[in-house]
């Protein structure tokens, strides 16, 4: 049984009341778009924040105003705690509702999801479980058009998915025009085909995509890229 919290170096974040807990791939997701962020400023939305790790994630590590939204209310109120308890809680805010139907005066610099995973696949029998895994209240094509719709067209904005929806995905943004800038492609181990990948958009012309593969562990132990990328979160990561 997961633990009601995960401690972080420098935040924690309470999950009891979440569906969705602190996983590895959201983790790296996390930290890769908090140094692709690194040093920004301006204003971000995280579209289904769950616990809120993505957001907190990002945050320690730019100036960045974060607006993070969630359908589950139960999510939302620990997301707002966790928040709450962070060393960064005045530019942190939770809003509990449907990115659907959520408007702002002002369209955001940067937005960044971990989007339910699964269209096809045989819900739980959870119902909080599965609107948070299952793509059942949030498709794809309506995250895109959401993120059309509250993002600068200046903007960037980066999603977390399983590698075998990848293609899928980029087809679907560059319907938008939007087009593929970063990729990072996630694998167990080396001799292991990749079953996540984090995709960063934007709308820059004549783009040469970045990609890059990260190996989580090399035969028992954590990779080197793993360590680096996470080295200021995971307290076993800790110099």
């Amino acid at each position: 049984m997961p633990n009601d919290y995960f401690q972080f170096q420098q935040f924690r974040v309470q999950q009891g009341n979440s569906a969705m807990k602190v996983c590895t791939d959201a983790c790296i997701f996390g930290a890769w778009m908090a140094k692709q962020l690194q040093d920004c400023t301006g204003n971000l939305l995280d579209i289904g924040t769950g616990t809120g790790l993505l957001s907190l994630l990002v945050a320690q590590k730019n100036q960045l105003q974060i607006t993070a939204i969630e359908l589950d209310e139960a999510a939302a109120l620990e997301a707002a705690g966790n928040f709450q308890q962070s060393p960064w809680q005045k530019r942190l805010e939770v809003i509990q509702a449907d990115v659907r139907d959520y408007s702002v005066d002002v369209s955001f610099d940067y937005i960044i999801s971990n989007p339910p995973f699964y269209d096809n696949d045989l819900p739980s029998g959870n119902e909080q479980r599965d609107i948070a895994l299952h793509s059942k209240e949030l498709k794809l094509e309506a995250l895109i058009s959401s993120i059309n719709r509250l993002l600068q067209p200046t903007g960037k904005w980066a999603v977390l998915l399983p590698e075998h929806r990848r293609t899928f995905a980029i087809q679907l943004a560059q319907q938008s025009g939007w087009n593929i800038e970063k990729q990072l492609l996630v694998s167990q181990r080396a001799a292991v085909s990749p079953f996540r990948c984090c995709l960063l958009f934007s709308k820059r012309d004549n783009l040469v995509v970045e990609t890059e593969i990260l190996y989580i562990r090399e035969l028992e132990e954590y990779s080197a890229g793993m360590r680096a990328l996470l080295s200021d979160y995971y307290l076993a990561f800790a110099s």
